[in-house]
């Protein structure tokens, strides 16, 4: 397809703010490096400058973070089960991210940073790697690189897109460049049809949008190590009640403390698993419990806790699904502040009952299925949550219906990973491979 004068401009104009901003991402890596030690290494990938041989890779997926790279787990999976003589590059932007990558993969997959979105530098990212196929998650719609993924005949998915409202309204200003953007997809493999109404409404044509469902239904569960684990925690632990605050942010930790000492007043002998989403945060909240005058362990440190302990930090990445399985019932954070929510079906997927806070529009669609199923509840501030999880906690049936309806959701909702298998087939780059399974 050739570049409109209109495009040329624009895209243009868009280079030409982030070659000013160079300056600023040095500054960012800095400061995240001095929160996160691992931002201060390998900095030649963020700007695409690379000490070893070009390394063709001929499958591409891009997930920004580790919410991302779990959720299109089994895609990956399916894909180096059908290509295993393929070469799989999975790129992130996070530490975390790349952590996560290879948590599960190992040496599996070839793993990058992303480079800045600077046109040398998304070239020579490319030309390194040189992806037949690029399979980009949720909702990274960076214009130089899908613009010159078209420019290189790549051609260029959207799996598991999402678009809450709030982001449709953040982007209006840039939707002259971003429909141009769109228009270079194969498909936008949308979650919901929802999502695909506001990827219309951003530019994205109509005969390139279909609905595939959230491929977070198809969340792969080690069954045999979660039960393990929480077999080893009970013995460690008794009969205890226990709750789980997993992926929080910063402005939720008071919050989370508040509604720990409120619930242990009824409970005395409550024991509290506590996840912060960032590792930069560990330390913090772990001191912040210990001010608060509790016994902590942390999962580093004695990993499990002891029958005393009255808070157990979760300082490990990798490791959230089997402790959702240790607890009676989970609050998913990044929902009591303005963050959008995390990913809920994973207590439900492992029968832990769920509750939030009000901020989901990151999650719209499955909380909404969740609450209408009877799997999720939301409380509408921080006194309303800890209400809800001192109901459940002395509930016995409410949380048994509540494991029934998020197990049943989940099993219900599979599906998304057949029907995407299915859009990106015809661009697989070994066709004469083994068949994708569910594509026949």
């Amino acid at each position: 397809m050739q570049a409109d004068p209109t495009e040329r401009l624009l895209r243009g104009l868009y280079s030409a703010v982030l070659y000013l901003l160079v300056p600023v991402t040095v500054y960012h890596l800095i400061w995240r490096g001095f929160r996160q030690e691992a931002y201060f290494e390998r900095w030649g990938e963020r700007y695409a400058r690379y000490t070893t041989p070009a390394t063709p890779t001929p499958i591409w997926v891009h997930a920004v973070s580790v919410g991302e790279v779990n959720a299109v787990a089994p895609l990956v999976d399916a894909l180096l089960d059908a290509y295993p003589g393929q070469r799989l590059l999975v790129t992130t932007i996070t530490p975390t991210g790349s952590a996560r990558v290879r948590a599960i993969w190992g040496e599996r997959v070839e793993h990058a940073y992303l480079p800045y979105d600077l046109s040398g530098a998304v070239r020579r990212f490319l030309a390194h790697f040189t992806p037949r196929i690029a399979l980009v998650v949720e909702t990274e719609l960076w214009p130089n690189l899908l613009l010159c993924c078209r420019d290189a005949g790549i051609p260029a998915y959207l799996v598991n897109a999402r678009l809450s409202e709030r982001s449709l309204r953040g982007y209006r200003v840039l939707r002259p460049l971003l429909s141009r953007v769109l228009r270079t997809l194969r498909r936008v493999s949308a979650q919901s049809d929802d999502d695909a109404r506001r990827f219309a409404a951003l530019g994205a044509p109509a005969a390139s949008l279909v609905v595939t469902g959230n491929l977070k239904y198809d969340i792969a569960l080690d069954v045999e190590k979660i039960t393990r684990a929480a077999t080893d925690f009970r013995e460690r632990i008794g009969g205890r009640p226990v709750w789980i605050a997993a992926s929080t942010h910063p402005d939720e930790e008071a919050a989370v403390l508040a509604i720990h000492r409120r619930l242990r007043e009824r409970l005395p002998d409550l024991l509290m698993l506590w996840a912060p989403r960032h590792p930069e945060r560990f330390r913090g909240a772990t001191q912040q419990a210990v001010d608060a005058g509790w016994r902590v362990a942390t999962r580093k440190l004695t990993h499990w806790p002891d029958p005393e302990d009255a808070v157990f930090v979760l300082d490990t990445l990798g490791e959230l699904q089997q402790f959702y399985a240790c607890a009676d019932v989970a609050f998913v954070g990044g929902s009591l502040q303005d963050i959008g929510g995390h990913n809920l079906l994973e207590p439900a997927a492992v029968g832990t009952p769920v509750a939030s806070g009000p901020h989901l529009h990151n999650f719209s669609d499955i909380a909404r299925h969740m609450e209408a199923a009877g799997a999720l509840r939301i409380g509408e501030d921080v006194e309303a949550v800890g209400a809800i999880l001192e109901q459940l906690l002395a509930d016995d049936a409410a949380r048994a219906a509540m494991r029934e309806a998020g197990l049943a959701l989940v099993r219900n909702g599979r599906g998304a990973l057949r029907r995407t298998l299915g859009v990106i087939a015809a661009d697989m780059p070994c066709r004469s491979g083994p068949q994708i399974p569910g594509t026949g």
